[in-house]
């Protein structure tokens, strides 16, 4: 039986190589993200065969209607890799506006909890019971970098999430991980290259890794049976100032 994955924000990035993995180890991929030319630029990689899902993750009748469609379809979810997420440029809280911290919070946090909530939902009533969902934490889930208070408190949210999902779906076989990933080489990261403030108030390049071992390490999770979990996992660019004193 063909499993069926969810991956949120697919259209660049970590979700365009988790998505091109995940459909390389046969997987029926939907691809959920705002920009159609994004996920077809991602269909195009993908081996298997793939839906093109375009909505906004933080519009619960959007999200909700993707989930009825998936149950519709395939009458099951086996995988949600949670990833959508947004940011803003760096400040401090005092420069940011409130439609700016609602526009972090409503796709970094509100639309990570609808992507869950129905996935939740269909895993906890199909049969076989259960499924895995994995949520993109990033490493900012432990530690800010200088003014992003915006993206850092919806990423210690996701680790609150994380933890009551893992715990809530023990009774319905839903295992849930989060990821936090440090430094992947995308277009996102682009700047880090070019150097960027550090604690010390010091502007430093740092260095990236290939986005191609986070697909890997999803990849691994989601082959694993449903009565064993990596509640966390930590990958990230071994060199990056992340460990160390500020």
């Amino acid at each position: 039986m063909t499993r069926i994955a969810v991956v949120t924000g697919a259209g660049t990035g970590v979700g365009q190589v988790v998505s091109k993995k995940l459909s390389e180890d046969g997987m029926h991929v939907m691809l959920v993200g705002r920009r159609v030319e994004k996920l077809d630029e991602t269909k195009s990689l993908c081996k298997n065969s793939v839906d093109i899902c375009s909505l906004d993750v933080s519009k619960p009748d959007e999200v909700e209607n993707l989930y009825k469609n998936i149950s519709k379809k395939f009458g099951r979810l086996d995988l949600l890799f949670n990833n959508a997420g947004v940011g803003i440029p760096a400040k401090t809280m005092d420069e940011i506006t409130f439609d700016e911290w609602k526009y972090v919070v409503d796709i970094n946090l509100n639309g990570m909890f609808l992507c869950a909530k129905f996935a939740f939902d269909l895993m906890k009533r199909q049969n076989p019971q259960g499924g895995r969902i994995i949520n993109n934490g990033s490493i900012s889930s432990m530690t800010p970098r200088p003014g992003s208070i915006a993206y850092t408190s919806t990423k210690h949210a996701i680790t609150g999430m994380t933890k009551t999902i893992s715990l809530d779906g023990r009774p319905f076989k839903i295992a849930c991980s989060q990821i936090d990933i440090g430094n992947a080489e995308t277009p996102m990261t682009q700047r880090m290259k070019e150097g960027v403030p550090q604690a010390t108030g010091k502007v430093e390049v740092e260095p990236v890794f290939d986005a191609t071992h986070i697909a890997d390490a999803i990849s691994a999770i989601s082959k694993m049976p449903l009565d064993t979990n990596v509640l966390n996992m930590t990958i990230m660019a071994n060199d990056m100032p992340f460990v160390g004193r500020g």
